[in-house]
């Protein structure tokens, strides 16, 4: 190699609107200067497994729940608002650490860093390690019994009120509109 100082620049995901489709540029042939014997690792394949559902980063929409939800038992309603939406389902670190969902779909400092076009947070209270990995969504909607729960800080929509009323009129409304409820 040329011992020349190595660049490397990272973005997540979503974290900028794409830029005018049909933009000019130009490719250029570049020889890294590396003899074929030099190698040390060669790629053959690239396999990857079938997804089953969109991963959380590049999710348009994601409901999560918190520990507000009161066990695993109740997280039948973030999936059935997330379905109505048309999104995945994620969760607050305490909802993982308690086991009631697999880290996948941890949101926050710990888990995944999101920026959706929805996020909606049921029974989340908004500790500063979940803020931090979902502060950049578009629009935020916050469903929590405590109107002073940090969550709503950054909410652009809020609801005070009991997850366990809110949320099956929210997906029942979500259906109606859709005309399928």
């Amino acid at each position: 190699m040329n011992g020349g100082p190595v660049t490397v620049a990272s973005l997540r995901p979503n974290a900028f609107e794409p830029g005018p489709e049909g933009a000019a540029g130009a490719v250029e042939a570049f020889d890294p200067g590396i003899p074929e014997g030099d190698l040390l690792v060669v790629v053959k394949e690239v396999m990857a497994a079938a997804a089953k559902r969109v991963d959380l980063t590049e999710a348009d929409i994601i409901v999560s729940g918190g520990r507000g939800l009161k066990g695993p038992e109740h997280f039948g309603l973030v999936e059935g608002l997330a379905a109505a939406l048309g999104g995945v389902v994620g969760a607050s670190r305490a909802v993982v650490d308690a086991g009631w969902r697999p880290h996948a779909e941890q949101v926050g400092q710990t888990g995944k860093t999101v920026s959706p076009k929805l996020y909606v947070a049921l029974g989340i209270s908004g500790a500063i390690q979940h803020l931090a990995g979902m502060t950049s969504s578009r629009c935020i909607v916050a469903v929590n019994k405590d109107a002073d729960a940090p969550i709503f800080k950054v909410a652009d929509y809020g609801i005070v009120g009991d997850v366990f009323e809110v949320v099956p009129a929210l997906t029942k409304a979500v259906l109606a509109a859709k005309g399928g409820g």
